[in-house]
C-alpha cells in the first residue's frame, strides 16, 4: 500500500508542482490586470488636453487609493474627475484625468501607483508627443490687437465683515433709539424747577456732607440746585455763566421791571455763589454754621425768584401754546424720520447681505431684471422644426423666417425652411435652418463650413474668430460645431457689439440641418441657454 502511495507521488509530483506555478502565475497575472491605464490619444497640438483613465478592479471591501498631486510630470494636470464605479464581477473603478503640456517635444507619462489594500500597483508607462500648431500666415487673416480691458472685482472682502458691519450698524442704530428715548422719559418724569430745587436741598440735608466736613462738595450742590433753578425758570444760561454774569443779569433784569426782587436778594445770592466759587476753586472752608445759613439763604432766594417772574399775558400764553404745538410737530417729525432712516438700514443691510453672499451681479439681476435670465428661467418649449425634422428645446417658440440661399445651393435643393427667435443686435440670437435637397445629393461639409465665414461678414459681423470641432447628439448623431467670437455693428449708432457664437452642421442623407446660436459676450444666463439649446438638438432618426 505504502509502495502504491509513493509511485502516485512520484508520478504526479512533476504535475502538481506544474499546477502550483499555473496558480502562482495566474495570481500574478490578475494582480497585474488589477490596475490598467489608457490615453484616448498619444499625439496631441501644444495646450490641448489628453484624458487619461486609470481602471482598477477590485472588491468592495477593498480600500483604493488614485495618484494625486504632480505625479504626472513632466506632463501638468488640468483637471481630475471623481471616482466613477461599475459593478462588473466585483467593482471597477474608473478615474480620469486631464494633462497637457505647453513645450512641443516627446514625452513620457510615468507610471501611476495605486494603493489596493496597501499593496502597491502601477500602470504601465505612456509615451506620448506634443506637436507645434502650424500656423499657415496666407490663408490666416490677420486682425488688430484687441484695446485692454480694465477687469473689475480686485480686491474681494470676506463676506462675514459684511455681516458683522451690517449687525453693528444695527446695533448702533438700535441702541441710538433706546437711549434717546430713555432720555426723553428722564426729562419727562423730572420735577417742575421749583419742586425739584427743594427736593435736591432735601436730599442736601439728607447728606451728611456737613458732619463728615466736605465743605466743597456741599457748596457746589448748593450753587448747583439755585443755579438750575434759574436756569430752568428765568435764564436759559445759568448753569453755564460766572457769577459776576448771574449777578449783572439779574441786576438788569430788576432794572428792566422784568423780575421783582430786592437789592438784598440779589447781594445774598452773590455772597453764597462766591463762597461756592471759593470753596471749589480756592479750597476754601467756611465754617458749619455759615452754610447751614447758606443753606436757609438759598431756599429763601429760590422762593424770591420764583415770585419775581410776573404772571404771562394773554398774548404770551398764546404764543407758548404756539410754541409747543410746533415743538410736538417737530417731535412728531423726528420720529418718523427716525422711522424711515432706520427703514433705510435695514433695506440697506439686508441688500448688502445678499450682495455679500450672492454677489452684486445676482442681486442685480434677480431684482432689477435681466433678459437673458427671464429666459433661461423661464418654460422652455420642446418641438420640431423644418424637414428633414429637428427637435430642439428653446426658451422661446422659434418663429417662422427667411434666410438668402446661394443659387447654386438653390438649384440643388427641393425647399428649405428657416426658423428664428431674436436679433443678432439683441441680447440672444437663435435660427433653425433645414433644407431638402432633389435626390443623393454629394454635400461638401467643409465648403458649406467655410461658407459661414461669409455669411457672417454679410450680415454686419466684424472680428470674427472661428474654432471647429465634431460634434454629437444625444441620439448619436454626427456633425460639426463650429464657435468663437465675433462682433455686431449697430447700424444706428455704429457700436461694436461683442458676441460669442456656437453654430452646428448636419448633413445627412438628402438634407442640410443648421442650428445657430448668438449671444452677449460674456453673459452667464445667454451661456448656460446655449449649452441647453445645444445639448437638447435631435436629428430624426430615420435620417441617421
Amino acid at each position: 500500500m505504502i509502495k502504491i502511495i509513493s509511485h502516485i507521488y512520484t508520478k504526479y509530483r512533476g504535475l502538481s508542482i506544474l499546477c502550483l506555478i499555473l496558480i502562482f502565475f495566474s495570481a500574478e497575472i490578475h494582480a497585474q490586470n488589477a490596475v490598467s491605464a489608457e490615453v484616448d490619444s498619444t499625439s496631441i497640438k501644444i495646450g490641448e488636453q489628453i484624458s487619461y483613465k486609470i481602471t482598477v478592479q477590485s472588491k468592495p471591501d477593498e480600500l483604493v487609493v488614485f495618484p494625486e498631486g504632480d505625479t504626472f510630470s513632466p506632463l501638468e494636470l488640468v483637471e481630475a474627475s471623481e471616482v466613477d464605479t461599475l459593478r462588473n464581477n466585483g467593482y471597477r473603478l474608473l478615474r480620469e484625468y486631464f494633462l497637457t503640456q505647453f513645450d512641443s517635444g516627446k514625452y513620457v507619462i510615468p507610471q501611476q501607483e495605486v494603493l489596493i489594500r496597501d499593496q502597491s500597483y502601477f500602470t504601465d508607462s505612456i509615451e506620448v508627443e506634443v506637436n507645434n500648431v502650424v500656423v499657415d500666415t496666407t490663408k490666416q487673416k490677420l486682425y488688430p490687437i484687441k484695446p485692454s480691458v480694465d477687469v473689475s472685482g480686485g480686491l474681494r472682502i470676506p463676506a462675514w465683515i459684511w455681516w458683522l458691519l451690517g449687525i453693528l450698524l444695527l446695533g448702533a442704530l438700535v441702541a441710538f433709539i433706546i437711549i434717546r428715548r430713555k432720555r426723553k422719559k428722564d426729562e419727562e418724569k423730572e420735577l417742575p424747577p421749583y419742586e425739584q430745587a427743594m427736593a435736591e436741598l432735601e436730599n442736601l440735608d439728607k447728606s451728611h456732607l456737613l458732619e463728615n466736613r466736605e465743605i466743597k462738595q456741599y457748596y457746589s450742590q448748593l450753587s448747583f440746585s439755585a443755579r438750575k433753578f434759574l436756569d430752568r425758570k428765568i435764564y436759559d444760561r445759568g448753569l453755564e455763566s460766572t457769577t459776576n454774569e448771574l449777578v449783572a443779569y439779574l441786576h438788569s433784569q430788576k432794572d428792566q421791571g422784568s423780575l421783582n426782587l430786592s437789592e438784598e436778594i440779589i447781594q445774598d445770592f452773590e455772597k453764597i455763589l462766591h463762597r461756592a466759587d471759593l470753596a471749589k476753586f480756592a479750597n476754601s472752608k467756611p465754617d458749619v454754621i455759615t452754610a447751614k445759613e447758606d443753606r436757609s439763604r438759598t431756599q429763601k432766594i429760590i422762593d424770591a425768584l420764583r415770585i419775581s417772574v410776573p404772571e404771562p399775558t394773554e398774548e404770551e400764553l398764546m404764543m407758548d401754546e404756539i410754541y409747543r404745538e410746533e415743538l410736538a410737530k417737530r417731535r412728531k417729525r423726528k420720529r418718523i424720520i427716525i422711522g424711515i432712516l432706520a427703514g433705510v438700514a435695514v433695506v440697506i443691510i439686508g441688500i448688502t447681505a445678499l450682495i455679500a453672499t450672492k454677489g452684486f451681479a445676482y442681486v442685480k439681476d434677480t431684482y432689477l431684471g435681466h433678459p437673458t435670465k427671464e429666459l433661461l428661467e423661464g418654460d422652455w418649449i420642446r418641438s420640431e422644426y423644418g424637414n428633414p425634422p429637428v427637435a430642439i428645446t428653446t426658451p422661446q417658440v422659434l418663429k417662422r423666417g427667411e434666410i438668402e440661399m446661394p443659387p447654386e445651393i438653390q438649384q440643388m435643393m427641393v425647399g428649405s425652411e428657416t426658423f428664428v427667435y431674436g436679433s443678432m443686435l439683441g441680447n440672444f440670437y437663435t435660427a433653425l435652418t433645414t433644407i431638402k435637397f432633389k435626390g443623393e445629393v454629394k454635400f461638401d461639409m467643409q465648403k458649406a463650413i467655410e461658407g459661414i465665414y461669409t455669411n457672417l461678414e454679410a450680415k454686419g459681423a466684424k472680428n470674427i474668430i472661428m474654432k471647429q470641432e465634431d460634434f454629437t447628439t444625444v441620439n448619436g448623431a454626427k456633425g460639426v460645431k463650429v464657435f468663437g467670437t465675433l462682433d455686431a455693428i449697430n447700424p444706428v449708432t455704429g457700436k461694436n457689439l461683442p458676441n460669442e457664437y456656437v453654430i452646428l452642421n448636419f448633413a445627412e442623407k438628402g438634407g442640410f440641418e443648421q442650428v445657430i446660436v448668438i449671444h452677449n459676450q460674456g453673459d452667464t444666463y445667454a451661456q448656460e441657454i446655449t449649452q441647453r439649446i445645444i445639448n437638447s438638438v435631435e436629428l430624426n432618426k430615420q435620417n441617421n
